[in-house]
């Protein structure tokens, strides 16, 4: 929600913002590696119980994760490895943060909330992965009530105010409720691109509809 709203405002943002960003050519691959970096740090702080430490340290990571497309497009060097790299590191850092949060409600013994946890943890990567395969047919899927934005803003937010547990529920029935959008959304498109491909190319009379094997 927050991408599809701000669009191309954001890259006129950062470039007000931050204009030492813009003063010599950066690699945009390394700026989303040192995110990646950061990001595991605060994984790491959540593993050892320093909340705090590690909201901060999702915030320094998501700086990161901010600009670095905005740099590569104001350089004009966007590349299909550099979004590769991006979508791929920020599976793992999804993945390391819900992680890191598992192993410090373990050691606190809280079985409920390793529990919650795991439901955040499978809605999000749910939410990421339903995008990840629909945009294999479609050329836009910007659909859902709660995106990786919104996330990781919630973790932080809830890692540094103490909130750590409303966050993950929060991020726990909003990743499900966007997930149920984007199957909706999914079926839809989906359905309309087969319609338009029987229309422009009808099946012979008798012939049987062969099913696609399952990955």
């Amino acid at each position: 929600m927050i991408k599809a709203s701000v669009g191309e405002r954001l890259d006129r943002l950062i470039h007000k913002l931050f204009p030492f960003l813009f003063l010599r050519p950066l690699n945009p691959d390394l700026l989303t590696v040192a995110g990646a970096l950061v990001s595991s740090l605060a994984a790491i702080a959540f593993m050892q119980g320093q909340l705090r430490w590690a909201g901060v340290l999702m915030l320094a990571g998501g700086f990161f994760d901010l600009v670095d497309g905005v740099v590569a497009r104001h350089q004009g060097i966007s590349t299909r490895f550099g979004a590769f790299l991006d979508s791929t590191l920020d599976r793992y850092v999804d993945m390391a943060l819900f992680v890191g949060i598992t192993v410090h409600y373990t050691r606190l013994g809280d079985a409920g909330s390793v529990l919650l946890t795991g439901v955040a943890l499978t809605a999000s990567v749910l939410v990421s992965y339903s995008k990840a395969r629909a945009e294999l047919y479609v050329e836009r899927f910007d659909v859902g009530l709660l995106e990786r934005g919104e996330r990781i803003g919630l973790l932080a937010a809830g890692a540094v105010f103490d909130l750590l547990l409303p966050a993950l529920w929060i991020i726990a029935i909003g990743s499900t409720i966007t997930a149920a959008q984007r199957f909706a959304l999914a079926k839809r498109e989906l359905d309309r691109l087969d319609a338009e491909e029987a229309r422009a190319n009808p099946a012979p009379a008798g012939s049987a509809e062969l099913e696609e094997p399952t990955a």
